[in-house]
């Protein structure tokens, strides 16, 4: 059966792609091309960040009773996240090479850090806990994706 970890794991190799893509596009000043790839980025990761929020992290918290814990810290890293989102935006917008790569390596860090707490602790909970609901949450997650 296919888990969480799985499907949203690889869904993180498939925005991870498209971020490294747009940054050495941006690196080597082929504005169009990375105009193009910021923004799949940016929607692969809206979407990712959709079926997450709108999706798992609910079914999560109504299996243990609380908001709290580690969805409300996935949660404000995303929020942190869309803010280095708007700030590259803006760099790109002004073509400014060494604005949009210093907030993507922020943001890489980020993104790192955040992946392997969901697929080494999170993901894998939710797996155990919700076993049962994998197949109708996965197949809401694709519906709230929009894909």
């Amino acid at each position: 059966m296919y888990s969480v970890r799985d499907y949203l794991g690889d869904d993180h190799t498939r925005c991870d792609d498209l971020f490294a893509l747009a940054e050495k596009q941006v690196a080597d000043g082929e504005w169009d091309k990375a105009r193009a790839s910021h923004d799949q980025f940016i929607q692969a990761m809206e979407r990712h960040f959709t079926m997450e929020e709108v999706v798992l992290f609910p079914a999560f918290e109504q299996a243990t009773g609380s908001e709290m814990g580690p969805t409300a810290v996935m949660r404000h890293e995303h929020v942190q996240m869309r803010q280095l989102f708007d700030a590259m935006e803006q760099s790109l917008q002004h073509k400014g090479v060494d604005d949009y790569l210093g907030n993507s390596e922020t943001l890489l860090i980020l993104m790192r850090q955040h992946n392997a707490k969901e697929e080494q602790i999170l993901y894998p909970m939710i797996d155990r806990m919700l076993g049962a609901q994998l197949p109708s949450l996965l197949q809401q997650m694709e519906s709230a994706g929009g894909q």
